[in-house]
């Protein structure tokens, strides 16, 4: 398939690098962990009414009012004034950023943003994100440019589950025919696949007791807990798992129990995760979950016979996808690196991407990089270079036309 864009040398003059910089080295800057991100999605907002986008065109869903999570605000939508006609386009990036990177001060040392305050990640993942899309509006209105059919959408709470992703409406997105999200990477990194997950919440209901009286007397929800994860790690179903029949990895990140140390802990609460790009190994991997706490739950018992139960609650935080190598939307973000001067690196993701849920609700779309390294960990950056070469791609793809269409 080929299309039409601009010759590199547009792109270069219309992309004003200084611009680009200040916004994503503002956006950084500004807190909005997942459920908080009014005050960015404000300001992004702001950036875009400064260069004249109607206020009727930038509006709020309400998905947070559907998420589990709740939240300040729904995703922030912009309807772009088209001036051609052709199959609408969607631009995406999510606005959260978690929570390590709270207190974070960017600070640019040669080539690279870090984060100026020690232990705190910088906010690259996904702010980089954030920008490249708010530099492509910001210079579409600057110089007038015509496209077709345009939505930009900013995701909220992207990093707890996809929540913003997993609830939009594309009726509200004006039904896009494709879709570009904006992620981590280098900017030549185009993602078209990505893994499956589903999230375990477990409770563990055990018995109290003096631990200095009557240890016999109680049920402890913590050595429950401990003889399952053991199970589960010496059987090989918990991190990276390889068995005849799949892949996958597991990890049980949080655990909550007990309240002193004289006490038989009577509860323990924990969350777990699952993820595969097999949905049914995917669904294996939760069994042997489920199998080992209860099994668990009926090893240990007080002297009186008494044992543990186990409240069991999972969910799909997103499955799993892979487009075609031929899909319209991969071949079109191929050719646009391809004309900047890049060359492609197809690439299928171990973690998960608004574009899962995108995919599911009948969205082609495709995740490219912009410059983050080392996301939430303290030692994140953001690669200069490559987030203004993001910027680039990603406005010839605001620009390409469909083949027989002309400029």
């Amino acid at each position: 398939m080929t299309g039409i864009f601009p010759a590199p040398g547009e792109i270069d003059r219309w992309i004003d690098d200084g611009e680009a910089l200040a916004l994503v080295e503002e956006l950084m800057a500004i807190p909005g962990k997942s459920g908080e991100e009014l005050q960015v999605a404000e300001r992004v907002r702001e950036r875009l009414q400064e260069v004249g986008v109607p206020e009727k065109a930038v509006l709020f869903d309400q998905v947070h009012r559907r998420s589990r999570l709740g939240g300040q605000c729904g995703n922030l939508i912009c309807h772009w004034p088209a001036s051609l006609a052709g199959p609408r386009r969607l631009f995406a990036a999510h606005l959260d950023t978690v929570p390590l990177c709270e207190g974070s001060r960017p600070e640019r040392r040669g080539g690279r943003f870090r984060s100026a305050v020690a232990g705190r990640a910088l906010g690259a993942d996904n702010r980089s994100g954030v920008a490249v899309l708010l530099t492509v509006a910001r210079t579409l209105a600057r110089h007038n440019l015509r496209t077709m059919p345009l939505s930009f959408c900013w995701f909220v709470q992207e990093e707890v589950g996809l929540e913003g992703s997993r609830h939009v409406s594309l009726a509200t997105l004006r039904r896009p025919r494709l879709a570009f999200n904006w992620d981590g990477g280098s900017a030549e990194k185009l993602t078209i696949g990505a893994t499956g997950a589903y999230r375990m919440e477990i409770e563990i209901l055990g018995r109290a007791s003096h631990a200095g009286n009557a240890p016999e007397k109680g049920v402890s929800a913590l050595v429950v807990a401990g003889q399952a994860i053991a199970q589960l790690a010496h059987s090989g179903w918990h991190g990276k798992i390889v068995q005849q029949d799949g892949e996958g990895t597991s990890n049980i990140g949080v655990l909550q129990a007990g309240e002193a140390t004289n006490v038989v802990a009577p509860y323990a609460r924990l969350s777990a995760e699952a993820r595969s790009h097999d949905p049914r190994f995917r669904r294996k991997i939760v069994r042997q979950f489920r199998q080992a706490f209860r099994q668990a739950a009926q090893a240990v018992q007080s002297a009186d016979g008494r044992r543990a139960r186990i409240r069991w609650k999972e969910r799909l935080d997103y499955e799993s996808f892979l487009l075609d190598k031929d899909e319209v939307v991969v071949q079109t973000a191929v050719e646009a690196v391809r004309h900047l001067g890049g060359e492609p690196q197809l690439a299928v993701a171990r973690g998960g991407l608004d574009a899962n849920w995108l995919v599911r609700h009948g969205l082609p779309t495709i995740t490219l990089g912009c410059g983050q390294i080392h996301p939430h960990t303290p030692q994140e950056q953001l690669d200069i270079r490559e987030y203004l070469r993001a910027c680039r791609i990603a406005l010839a793809l605001a620009l390409w036309r469909p083949p027989g269409r002309n400029r």
